[in-house]
Order: C-alpha cells, then structure tokens, then sequence
C-alpha cells in the first residue's frame, strides 16, 4: 500500500491518474483525475464522504466507511472502472467556470445515455458511462460557472473514459473483479521481470517498481515512444539525462523499453546534434541542454537493436559538444548555465555560468570511449580514441590543482573552486583517473557523506541550504554516479556505504525528487522515477554482489 498524497494511482501506459496533488505543490482536500496530455490538468473531483478511508495498491483504490465502499481500477490505459455499495461519488468538473477558451464544457451524449466533459486545457474527452444504478447530473450544457458532473448513490458502477473526439459506445466486457484481477497480472509480470531478485532484504523494491510502471505513458504527442515520465505529478516530462537512469533500471528485465527510454530524446534531436532539455506531451524544450551521459549509460545497457544508428546519433550528440560548445582553441567543452549541467544551481556557478567544467569533461571522455569501442571501423575507433586522451590528459593539466578540481570561466579563463559534489564528479572516471587524484576525490567525498548519502553541498558550506536544490540535498543521479565511479577507481568500501545508505534512506522517505541531507525527509515531487530507478539499480547490484 501507498500513500495517495505521495505517489498517484496510475497505470502503465495512461496519460491520466488520480492524485490529491493537482499542480506544483498544490493539494486539494479530495482525490482528482489528473491528466498530462497538453500538460499536468486537474480534470474531475471525486467528492467522497471525508469520514471514508482511502487505501491504494497496484491495482485499486479503495474508500471504506464501515461495510460501505468504493472501489477504482484500471481496465486499460484509458479507462477506469468505479463501483460503489452504499457510498455515494460526486464526479464533479475539477474546473467549474466554462469561458470561450477554457474550461469544461458537460453534456448527456443522445446516441447512447453517457455524460461527456469536453475540456480546453487537455484538448480531450471524459465519458462517463452508468453500468448499474442512476446517476443524476448537474450543469449539462450550462455556460459560465457552476457545478457541473454527476452524483451516484447506493448500489452503482460506472466506466469513465478520455480521448480524443469519439469512439464507440462503451461495452462492459468482463466483471470488475476480473478488471482488478487483470491490473494485478500486470503490474506483478513487469515487478517480475524488472526485480525478480526482491525480497526482504529490498522492502521498498516493489514500490520502486510501481513508481516506473506507473508513470509509464503510451506514444502520444510529442512523446514518440512508451515513455517513462519523470513523474505523474508535475515533473511530467522526459529530460535528457533522468531517462538514462530509467533506461539502467529497466535493462535487464524489459530490454525493449528500456531502450526506448534512452532512444526517446534522441528522436529530436536537432540540426546542431544537440538532444532537447526535456520532451513531454505537447512540448520540447531546447533552451537549455543537459550533461553527455549517454556514453556512460549505453555502457550499462547490453541490447543494442540499432548499433549503427547508435553510433552515429551518439557521435552527433558528442559532436554538439565539441564544435557548439567549445573556444577556439580549447580542448575542454563548456556548460553555458547550471540548467545545462542538470545541477540548475550548484555552488560551482556562483560566479559565472559560462563555465569549462571538470565533470562535463569526465563525462566527454566516458562517451568518447563508448564512441570508439562501437565504432564501426579501427580508424573512427582512433579517432575517438586518441579525443578522448586529449580531452583526459586536458582535464588532469588544465583543471586538477593537486588537491581539486576547479572550474574555468569560458570567457575570461579566471578559475575558482566550491564546495559543490559537482567539483568532484569526474570520479565518475574511475579507473581513467590516476590513483591519487581518485584517493583525494574519495576523501573529499567522504566529507559530503551524512547519514543519508552524498550531500550535494558540503553541509559545513555558508551556502547549504536544507532545501536548496542542488545547494545540499541528496540526489539519485549524483549518487549513482559517484557510487560506480568510486567502485570503478578501488574504492569498494566507499561505494558500498554509499549504496546501503541512499537505499536505506529511500526505504525510509520513498522516491522524492531529493532528500533533506541532514534529515532525510523527501522534497520537492514525491513519485520522482529516477529515484526509483537509482533505488533498483543499486539494489540489484547489491544482490549480484552476493
């Protein structure tokens, strides 16, 4: 079981869910029907006598009040059954005012009885089909503002549908026990295949799973693949460098979705070679950019369906970097503001944006490398062999001090360092880096460590923040990260504790977006995948570790 006002009740491949969380930081006192078609939209209230416990599982959602109920699940992506036994349901328009361009519009359709909400922000249809008992509507075909939806009572069961424009009269085809049963079957089959290794030992693997399964959405939109969304709150989208995370964790067991994880923003990627900042339903962003993780992360993945386009969407991606982001003249490639990094605001840009960094170096490397090793020929092989020496042997000369590494303004090529996790980040390099240059970034690790795992801030720095984003939380990618770099370069102990605590510390607060590094409490969304991801992942290297 798991709390509603922490994760939403969803469905492998829908667009919808159902959710108290109706916008950034926004909780409404009742369960809603939350789309993400055109962008995050409260579309129905589902108005239940308060004194009614909710329960929510895989497969249902449940209110009871005594021997009464309501029961709701899933019986495909765009459908959900509901059925109530003496607990009456308000299934009201989230929004009540109608405008010319906004608003819920409701309606009886005359071909067969159902009650239709036609809505601006998703662009979509909400039928609303009574199998037993009556219902009575509220503000059918009414302008401006008011109620507007239908109320059941005693004995009832309804089909409550979204898409597009039309579509065949609803027909109940099997039993709603047999819809729940069917929900189970397939959220259990994709548990089995993605952590067939949980047990006791992994409490929080099953609902780690859920959280991906959940946040899974069919093709639509801009979204040209099965996609795992960040999350089915707000963070409802796929950024260029969270789906490597999902991709990792989805690997062994669903090789196929895995790989449309990490293919998805590479079917936008620009003329320049440059993937997008993030892709949702109804919008891609390219204002920004996000880290060259992706030699690392197809590293990780062992099934390649499409080796040759692979490589050349990869190499355009590398190339971005070296001809767009660049000075002339300068081996090293530059970020042109934190948001490029993915750490939108760590220390390590307070004095300037434009920035030649050790971690986008480190990472460079990682991807040359991947680049030579699935070259299709000895001489692209070379060629990326010999960058990705150069761009190292620059990182070591250019930014290594002796003690740490600092960053370089790209403009002005003044250097300074942080107390950032990020100045330590190219030990994601690992057995790249010379032996004492890892052993120092090991120890200056160590001081980042609190009970809970890698703190992004030194928490000992004027400038942590307990809630600061990248200024002091802990964070899944970073963590991950670091934990495979360390044990790469030796530093086995290290990234063992590393591990046990960030899985302990999501056993204990679940897959937020980052964690209060010195309590532990979850921040910001609170169904984030690529903490869910980054949970499986070390959990499961964990065990094949023995």
């Amino acid at each position: 079981m798991f709390s509603l006002r922490e994760i939403p009740f969803s469905y492998r491949g829908s667009w919808f869910g159902f959710s108290p969380v109706i916008a950034e930081k926004t909780y409404a006192d009742e369960v809603h029907l939350v789309s993400h078609q055109t962008g995050m939209h409260a579309v129905l209230r589902l108005v239940v006598d308060p004194e009614a416990a909710l329960t929510a599982t895989p497969q249902q959602l449940l209110w009871e009040r005594g021997a009464d109920r309501i029961e709701l699940a899933y019986e495909n992506p765009d459908t959900v059954r509901i059925r109530g036994r003496g607990l009456g349901l308000g299934l009201m328009a989230a929004d009540p005012v109608l405008t010319p361009f906004s608003g819920p519009y409701f309606y009886r359709e005359p071909s067969d009885g159902s009650y239709v909400f036609t809505l601006y922000q998703t662009g979509r249809r909400y039928r609303i089909t009574v199998l037993r008992g009556a219902a009575e509507p509220a503000g059918a075909q009414s302008l401006g503002g008011g109620e507007r939806g239908v109320t059941l009572s005693g004995d009832w069961e309804i089909a409550v549908e979204e898409y597009e424009t039309a579509r065949a009269p609803y027909v109940e085809a099997d039993t709603f026990e047999q819809v729940v049963k069917a929900a189970r079957a397939e959220f259990d089959a994709f548990a089995a295949a993605v952590a067939p290794w949980r047990d006791d030992a992994t409490p929080a693997a099953e609902l780690a799973v859920y959280v991906l399964w959940s946040a899974t959405v069919r093709p639509a939109g801009f979204v040209t693949r099965p996609g795992v969304l960040m999350s089915k709150h707000w963070m409802d989208k796929v950024w260029s460098w969270d789906h490597c995370f999902n991709a990792i964790a989805l690997g062994e067991g669903l090789p196929e979705l895995a790989w449309h994880q990490f293919r998805l923003p590479f079917d936008h990627q620009d003329g320049a070679g440059a993937l997008p900042d993030s892709v949702t339903h109804s919008e891609i962003l390219y204002n920004f950019v996000k880290p060259p993780i992706h030699g690392w992360a197809l590293g990780r993945l062992h099934w390649r369906p499409e080796p040759e386009e692979t490589y050349r969407l990869l190499e355009r991606w590398t190339e971005f970097w070296l001809t767009a982001r660049r000075v002339p003249g300068h081996e090293l490639a530059y970020y042109q503001h934190g948001n490029d990094s993915g750490w939108d605001n760590a220390t390590t840009f307070d004095p300037e944006r434009v920035v030649e960094t050790a971690d986008l170096a480190a990472f460079l490397v990682l991807q040359m490398r991947e680049l030579a090793r699935t070259a299709p020929g000895p001489a692209e092989a070379a060629r990326w062999t010999a960058a990705a020496d150069r761009m190292r042997n620059a990182l070591l000369t250019e930014l290594w001090t002796g003690e740490r590494f600092v960053a370089r303004s790209a403009l002005t090529g003044r250097t300074w360092s942080s107390d950032s996790l990020l100045d330590l980040m190219p030990v994601v390099l690992g057995e790249e880096l010379p032996p004492e240059v890892s052993s120092v970034l090991a120890g200056r690790i160590e001081r980042h460590l609190t009970e809970f795992g890698p703190a992004t801030e030194l928490p000992s720095s004027p400038h942590y923040q307990d809630d600061g984003y990248w200024r002091g939380p802990i964070w899944a990618p970073s963590t991950i990260l670091i934990e495979d770099g360390l044990r790469r370069a030796g530093h086995v102990a290290l990234a063992d504790e590393i591990s046990d605590r960030f899985r302990r510390l999501c056993e204990r607060s679940g897959f937020a977006e980052n964690f209060d590094a010195r309590t532990g409490e979850g921040l910001r969304d609170r169904a984030y995948t690529w903490t869910a991801s980054a949970y499986l992942i070390l959990a499961a290297a964990r065990r094949g570790r023995g």
